[in-house]
């Protein structure tokens, strides 16, 4: 039996606290899929294809790691991977709460759905993607927050 876990994201950008969360989980599981999700509520910097394919530069060197795109409930994405954890990142009390609610939700339409919480290393625990976004957008300088390729896609996006 093989440990498949999902770690669902936006990833607008893919950040070194999410890079954090995936590595550790590469550890823990046989098998992590980082779901890209359309984030129809949301304005991206990126468009889907574009925050896909950022995500699969950042994680090629990683052979039990898959990059996919989703859309849709959670739930669903997992019967259809043949997963059983969804991975959550959690740097607040803020996050946790919400996340808690999320993984009842997910419990009670898939019982065998178990959610597991990880909270990033310290330096990454006050580290968004909205944040990242926000300094770039004013000039800032983000390359202590995303790898290189991130941080050059950004530049030239908001060029």
């Amino acid at each position: 039996m093989t440990n498949k876990a999902i770690y669902p994201g936006t990833f607008d950008p893919i950040t070194n606290g999410h890079l954090n969360i995936i590595q550790r989980a590469s550890c823990l599981f046989d098998q992590v899929i980082v779901a890209v999700a359309t984030s129809a509520g949301k304005r991206p910097l990126f468009d889907l294809q574009e925050r896909v394919g950022l995500a699969k530069q950042v994680l090629s060197n990683n052979a039990n790691i898959e990059i996919i795109e989703f859309d849709g409930l959670l739930v669903d994405l997992a019967q259809q991977q043949g997963a059983s954890i969804i991975i959550r990142g959690v740097r607040s009390i803020a996050d946790f709460e919400y996340e808690a609610q999320m993984a009842g939700m997910n419990r009670q339409m898939m019982p065998e759905l178990e959610t597991i919480f990880l909270t990033p290393h310290s330096q990454w625990a006050d580290l968004s993607s909205t944040l990242v976004r926000d300094i770039a957008r004013h000039g800032g300088n983000v390359s202590g927050f995303v790898p290189t390729e991130i941080e050059h896609a950004i530049s030239n996006k908001l060029v």
